[in-house]
């Protein structure tokens, strides 16, 4: 909410703003990408390293007035014991100031050790302000800023009243995406009056003006484009399916391939193409209205009989299945998969992966190992004859915690998501793949 009404209100002060998200995640970036009018770029140490992160932050930032990171999960939280991978050894890499925002729910005079510890902590220096949330009184707001004012160096950049109803709706894979139902703009724009008059925006940008010089390597090295005319190929975007990252679609256009958008919930047929690209989302939360498309669903499947080649990641290899199932309820997918769906109520696979190829003359090769992740709640409870794989999972769950990278005919689908940045030779392999 923090980060998505600086951008708004910044924006409407005539800043260009950029936007970034610490971390792998497709919904957070939507939100960000909406109120700040520019697309919204990830940053995450597992997937590209060190050396991506600086040359995507310099690529892609240094257009704009100003850029706002917003990190995950704690300050200091991640998966090294020495905070490699944390949000302070972000703000370290990008020599960024840090506004740490606190949940200040039941607190008073406590929660000065809580704020002072971050700052004593290892990264904590690079805090700049402090932007206090969820405040319930002004009895509370008054206790709280006198024993900050009195035993911490860190100024109070803003501080949010609890009652204001601006909040966003969370379930099971995080954030309710931006867009899915109506209203988006209205509720950006609640959300930047209440940033706006509640935080000292001009604050803010002094911070941002005193980020140090960075120290920027080789950019962007881009994968040789195949020759040849251009290949289009439809890729599914609507409010099911549109976890796809921005690099991932610049670097199969660079391959030389037109991507064509089509919808599995409005469109009625699909566009002639040469191969088709469906990415994940949220097929689970639009279960009745897929299974009411089976006129469209019997095309797709008879297409796929036919031969175009398919690629699929997470919600788009459980539209592929034969049917889903979910909280007592059953409907049925395209049913180009010989695999039915069930839905838990608890992730069966979540957080970042590792796979490697185990499929000589397919990608990645034969040993090569891809950083990704996963997060999604759906198994295969069934799996008819005639699959393979792909992939042997390293680190993760995938499919069944030791294979991924479904293969059945001339479809691809996985639960592993993958970024370019961290995947040599995906989306070449991608041009070839729907070439065929």
């Amino acid at each position: 909410m923090v980060s998505i009404g600086l951008l708004a209100a910044l924006k409407e002060r005539g800043l260009q703003v950029q936007p970034f998200k610490k971390g792998p995640d497709y919904i957070d970036p939507r939100w960000l990408s909406a109120a700040a009018g520019q697309e919204c770029h990830n940053l995450d140490f597992h997937i590209m390293g060190r050396e991506r992160i600086l040359s995507n932050f310099f690529r892609y930032g240094q257009g704009a007035d100003l850029s706002l990171i917003e990190g995950n999960m704690g300050l200091f939280d991640g998966q090294d014991l020495q905070g490699a991978d944390c949000g302070a050894a972000l703000a370290a890499l990008l020599a960024a100031p840090i506004v740490l925002v606190v949940d200040c729910l039941g607190m008073a005079r406590g929660i000065v050790p809580l704020i002072t510890g971050h700052i004593a902590f290892p990264g904590g220096e690079r805090i700049a302000g402090l932007l206090l949330n969820n405040v319930g009184s002004s009895r509370q707001e008054g206790k709280i800023v006198s024993a900050l004012q009195h035993y911490c160096p860190v100024p109070i950049v803003g501080i949010l009243p609890r009652e204001a109803a601006v909040g966003i709706e969370e379930r099971h894979l995080g954030l309710e995406p931006a867009g899915e139902r109506e209203g988006l703009a209205e509720r950006i724009e609640a959300i930047r009056h209440l940033i706006a008059s509640r935080v000292d925006l001009e604050a803010i940008v002094r911070m941002a003006r005193q980020a140090g010089p960075l120290s920027v390597g080789a950019e962007r090295i881009t994968e040789p484009a195949q020759g040849g005319a251009r290949l289009r190929v439809a890729y599914v975007t609507d409010q099911a399916f549109h976890f796809y990252y921005p690099e991932n679609l610049q670097a199969l256009r660079e391959q030389g391939i037109e991507l064509v958008p089509f919808s599995l919930l409005q469109g009625d047929s699909l566009p002639d193409v040469a191969g088709l690209y469906i990415g994940g989302g949220f097929p689970e939360m639009f279960m009745d209205a897929l299974s009411g498309k089976q006129q469209l669903f019997a095309a797709l499947r008879q297409r796929i009989q036919d031969g175009l080649p398919v690629y699929a990641e997470c919600g788009g290899l459980m539209v592929l299945a034969e049917q889903m199932h979910w909280e007592g309820a059953t409907a049925a997918m395209v049913g180009a998969l010989p695999i039915d769906i069930r839905m838990g109520k608890r992730p069966q696979g979540y957080g970042y992966m590792v796979v490697e190829g185990n499929q000589a003359g397919l990608w990645p090769g034969l040993g090569q190992r891809v950083p990704c992740h996963e997060f999604h709640y759906s198994r295969i409870s069934r799996c008819g004859e005639g699959v393979s794989y792909a992939y042997r999972v390293v680190r993760g769950h995938g499919i069944d915690g030791q294979r991924d990278g479904l293969l059945y005919r001339n479809i691809f689908a996985s639960y592993a998501h993958i970024h370019t940045d961290g995947a040599p030779g995906w989306a070449n392999f991608l041009r070839r793949f729907w070439q065929r």
